[in-house]
């Protein structure tokens, strides 16, 4: 669309409309390539949340929420090494998270890598349909499940977000958004427009897959923890055997408590008053016990990195 200045600009004149002397020629400008765009804003509601031990506690429910969508479910149980490599996975899952809102420069190159990696995870999933990891749809989807559960999460562990708070987080999740390659169209722009989507999403969309099943089973063979401190892997090893089971219990009940109720009921997810009250016990623990702790052990240690880098700068 060419506006009046720019035909002024290129066409000079003089008094009634006259054409003007011709001026000396423009260099051609080298077109500029698109910016990446920015990470959420240091300071911001994610810049709080995100890197907080709290998301760990939030992360599977997610996670969960994602692979309840037969397409990308499929993908996971076609695909991914969450069988054979599951502290691996998350170790790297985490990271991404993390880069996304601490990475500064590093954010947008971690989406390139993200969208890379998932350019050939296609199939067929459990109802005979085509899927591709990148279609707008399901992308968008894995994407969109980190609003609610962050919302839900941060209600019971936290404190319940303002409004102001609510609508600045929606901002700042659609920026993480851009940064994994989504584009405007393909995403809900207000809090406003989310909701119907999602409900949609929850009403025509989403099934106990089998990779959905598989995480919530106390049962599922997983291996020992192969990551963390050395001394830590060295003490659970032999330990294993009897943990493994306890351990998966917790995961499941924490993973569909911290879960949005809408999704829970959408997925046909089982939860009683019983274990209702047992999670706001131990959130109310938690909502005493992680905001005194020391910076070190309260982030995590890519968003440590980078707090402490940003106060570096202020000063």
């Amino acid at each position: 669309m060419t506006t009046r200045s720019s035909e002024a600009k290129g066409n000079p004149t003089g008094p009634a409309g006259q054409a003007g002397p011709p001026g000396p020629a423009e260099p051609a400008r080298p077109l500029r390539a698109p910016a990446d765009p920015a990470p959420p804003p240091v300071g911001g509601v994610l810049w709080s949340v995100a890197g907080d031990v709290r998301a760990l506690l939030m992360l599977p429910a997610a996670l969960t929420m994602q692979v309840a969508h037969p397409a990308i479910g499929a993908g996971v149980d076609d695909h991914s090494v969450f069988r054979t490599d599951p502290w691996g996975r998350g170790e790297r899952s985490l990271r991404s998270v993390q880069l996304w809102v601490y990475g500064g420069e590093q954010a947008a190159a971690e989406g390139r890598r993200l969208r890379a990696l998932h350019r050939d995870i296609q199939g067929t999933d459990a109802h005979g349909r085509r899927y591709h990891a990148l279609t707008p749809a399901y992308y968008s989807w894995v994407h969109a499940t980190g609003y609610p559960v962050y919302r839900h999460g941060l209600a019971l562990l936290h404190r319940p977000l303002t409004e102001a708070q609510d609508r600045r987080l929606y901002a700042e999740w659609l920026q993480v958004g851009r940064i994994l390659g989504i584009h405007d169209r393909d995403m809900p722009q207000t809090v406003e427009e989310f909701w119907p989507y999602y409900r949609k999403v929850l009403a025509e969309e989403l099934e106990a897959t089998v990779v959905v099943r598989e995480l919530l089973d106390p049962d599922a063979p997983v291996p020992a923890p192969d990551r963390g401190p050395l001394l830590l892997r060295l003490a659970l090893r032999p330990l294993w055997p009897l943990l493994r089971r306890p351990f998966q219990r917790v995961r499941a009940f924490l993973t569909v408590g911290l879960m949005p109720p809408d999704a829970r009921a959408a997925i046909g997810l089982e939860w009683t008053p019983e274990q209702e009250r047992r999670l706001r016990r131990l959130a109310r623990i938690v909502r005493a016990v992680v905001p005194v702790l020391p910076e070190r052990l309260r982030y995590l240690p890519i968003a440590r990195r980078a707090r402490q880098a940003a106060r570096s700068a202020a000063h």
